[in-house]
Order: structure tokens, then C-alpha cells, then sequence
């Protein structure tokens, strides 16, 4: 049972020990001089490694073309406890935070690396770096793989296939969407990739005051609301010098995509009603805004915001309307490559319950080249994991029938 996986991030990582483990022989190829890049990427703000909500929670937190349904079974595959329980036996302690999160105790993803490659040498797992795919070939239920490698064009002949090439943010870790093409002119449906869990630019210049940006800039407005639609987060945002950033943002990225005006409503009081705000001012102050964010006790950056949007308001009553209901236009995302991660990909329809391409039996796809999104908070190496190690169960069957 021979089988290659493509591309040595989360997704391909974790299939090559799902199917090494259940007895197959594995050769694992990545493009890049080493494996784990985005992984390690990732792991500069601490590793987030998932989530504790429930499964049903858990699933619908995903969108893209795979019906929640779905997601409910992947992660019943391989859970947010399944993770955890993974980490532990790679000599990782993990911890669920305030928030829900699950962090590795260290807060490093390197330690979990080293460990993880460990026990994929263990299993005999072959590695191959320096090897970026460029062509796949289909011949008589098999599939002949072309690399070019440093010392040349290369081939190899597999029994079957996981390709687990990424999606098309972070290119410089791997993640560059090259396959698309390839796979596109094999007749698979692709949804054009577009950034997903990213920042989104502002025209500051129509807002602010022209000495204000540089006096709020790279301050976050925090205990906030932020609304897109009908949609609403608690969170927080950073302000920039093209526009926004922030966690809360990012959980409004597919709402936003699909307005023909992107706007965002920041409540900067969501604890308080409009009423209890302006009956906080007792009197006409001669300087309302000054008043208002002493009364209110806005933040130093909230208050420069709304003292540029708020010229013109003359009563607390409109003052706390506005407070309540901050408009901020935005005139695009920020670009791919910068993003967490990216929308689009494979659709779902090609595949099967196991991730094979249904016009291809022995060719299985996991990770982010599958068209699914989802916030960050562990949600998107989640889905990795439990993408990865579907294709290498589906990879197996296939194998042994």
C-alpha cells in the first residue's frame, strides 16, 4: 500500500500518521526545505491549537461548500478532545483559556513540531523536502507524480494520492495556490480564493481629522460591538494606518465579501442603551465630546474617533446614538497574501465522504485547498486535523480494497 501525501503542513502532517499508523507506506513531499512552515507561522501568537466548544458549536462555525452536517461528522473523526489528547501523547500539555481556546502550555509550536516529526520517523514515515509538484498523471487506476527538486525533474508512481497543498495566504511559508491550475485542468470546480481572517482598509482621509490617524494609530478600541448586516461580534479592533484589524473584524469577513458596500456599525458602549449614555450628561458642556468621554469613559482612541465622525452632533442624545452605531465605510480587504487564511478552494462537490475526487479514485484532498473558511480561535488547525486524517482513513480503504 504506497501512498504519497503533498505538501508537509497540518493537514498533510497529520494524514501521513493517520495512514502510516493504520500500516501503509508513506512518502511525504514538501516544496519547501522543511515541513511545518505555516504551522510554526501560526504559532507566533502562541499556537492556538483549537477550540473546547461542543461538536455541534465547534461545526458550525465552518462555511464554504460542505454543509455543517458534515463538519459535524469530520470532527467527530478527530475532535477538539481528539486534538488535545494528540498533543499529549507528542509530550504536549495543553490548557483551555478564558476564552475557550486551547493553547499547548508553552505556548510554542516548535516543541510539538520536533515531537510530531519524531514520531512520523518512528513510523517510517519517508520525508521529502525540496520537492514541489508538477504534474499528476492518472494511468490505470495509479498515479505517476512529476517534482522539480533541486537536482531535477524527478518522477514516482503512487497506488494513491493526499494532496494537501494549502490554501493562498502566507505564501511565503508554501501556501501559494500554484495547484490550482493543475487541478483546474483536470476538470475539478475551484472557487477563486479570497482573503479570510485578514484586516480590511479604510479611507481615513474621509473620516479623520488630519492629525488625528497618527494619534490613534496601532490603538486598539476594546469592549466593543462590531456589526456587519444582521451579524454582530464582541471584541475588539485595532486601528491602522490603511484601515482595521482584529479578531472581531475577522469573525465578519464572509458578511462583509458579500456587501456591494462593505460598512461596518461599531457600538463603542454595547453595555449601556442609548438613554442610560446620554442621561449620564446632566448639562449642555461647552465641550460635549470632552464631557461625553469622561462621562462614558471612552478610551483615548475612541474618543479621537468619534470626535472626527461626530462633528456636528450638539446634544448627548445624538452623541450616544452615534457612539452607539459608529459608521465605518470600508473600501476593500487587505491583501491575500497577508491574510490568516483564505476562502475558496476545491468544491466539495468533486469529493466524496472520504475527500476522494469522485472522477479520480485514489486521489484524496485535505486541508485548505478545500473550500471551507472559518474563524480563528483554533477553528482553522482544527479543520486541518480533522481534514487530514478523513483523506488518510478514505486513503487507507481505498488502499486495502
Amino acid at each position: 500500500m504506497n501512498l504519497a501525501i503533498i505538501g508537509g503542513g497540518a493537514a498533510g502532517l497529520k494524514a501521513a500518521e493517520v495512514a502510516a499508523t493504520a500500516g501503509a507506506e508513506v512518502i511525504l513531499y514538501e516544496g519547501k526545505p522543511s515541513v511545518g512552515r505555516k504551522f510554526l507561522v501560526a504559532g507566533h501568537g502562541g499556537l492556538n491549537l483549537t477550540h473546547s466548544d461542543p461538536i455541534e458549536t465547534f461545526a458550525s462555525r465552518y462555511e464554504g461548500s460542505l454543509q455543517t452536517g458534515y463538519w459535524t461528522s469530520l470532527l467527530s473523526g478527530f475532535s477538539n478532545q481528539g486534538t488535545r489528547d494528540w498533543a499529549a501523547g507528542l509530550g504536549i500539555e495543553t490548557f483551555i483559556g478564558t476564552s475557550g481556546r486551547v493553547f499547548p502550555k508553552e505556548f510554542k509550536a516548535a516543541p510539538l513540531l520536533r515531537s510530531w516529526v519524531r514520531r512520523l520517523r518512528v513510523l517510517r514515515v519517508t520525508i521529502k523536502t525540496r520537492h514541489l509538484l508538477l504534474q499528476i498523471t492518472p494511468k490505470n487506476g495509479h498515479f505517476i507524480l512529476s517534482f522539480s527538486t533541486p537536482e531535477g525533474v524527478v518522477t514516482a508512481e503512487y497506488d494513491a494520492v493526499i494532496l494537501a497543498l494549502g490554501g493562498a495566504s502566507w505564501p511565503e511559508t508554501g501556501s501559494d495556490a500554484r495547484w490550482v491550475s493543475l487541478l483546474g485542468g483536470m476538470g475539478l470546480p475551484i472557487t477563486p480564493f479570497t482573503p479570510a481572517n485578514c484586516g480590511w482598509e479604510v479611507n481615513w482621509d474621509l473620516l479623520l481629522n488630519q492629525e488625528t490617524l497618527p494619534t490613534i494609530e496601532g490603538h486598539p478600541l476594546k469592549n466593543i460591538t462590531v456589526s456587519a448586516g444582521e451579524k454582530a461580534i464582541a471584541g475588539e479592533l485595532l486601528i491602522t494606518k490603511y484601515g482595521l484589524e482584529g479578531g472581531a473584524l475577522y469573525q465578519l469577513g464572509s458578511t462583509l465579501r458579500r456587501m456591494e458596500e462593505p460598512m461596518l456599525q461599531i457600538d463603542l458602549k454595547p453595555s449601556y442603551s442609548t438613554q442610560e449614555l446620554a442621561s449620564k450628561i446632566t448639562r449642555n458642556p461647552k465641550d460635549l465630546i470632552a464631557a461625553a468621554a469622561k462621562a462614558w469613559r471612552l478610551s483615548p482612541s475612541a474618543e479621537a474617533l468619534l470626535d472626527s465622525i461626530a462633528s456636528g452632533e450638539t446634544s448627548p442624545l445624538s452623541l450616544a446614538e452615534l457612539t452607539k452605531n459608529l459608521p465605518i465605510p470600508l473600501t476593500g480587504p487587505r491583501p491575500i497574501a497577508e491574510a490568516i487564511s483564505s476562502a475558496g478552494g476545491v468544491s466539495f462537490e468533486a469529493l466524496d465522504e472520504n475527500l476522494m475526487v469522485k472522477s479520480l479514485p485514489g486521489l484524496f484532498l485535505a486541508g485548505e485547498m478545500l473550500d471551507w473558511e472559518a474563524p480563528t480561535g483554533g477553528y482553522l488547525l482544527q479543520g486541518c486535523l480533522a481534514t487530514g486524517t478523513r483523506a488518510a482513513k478514505g486513503a487507507v480503504a481505498h488502499l486495502r480494497s
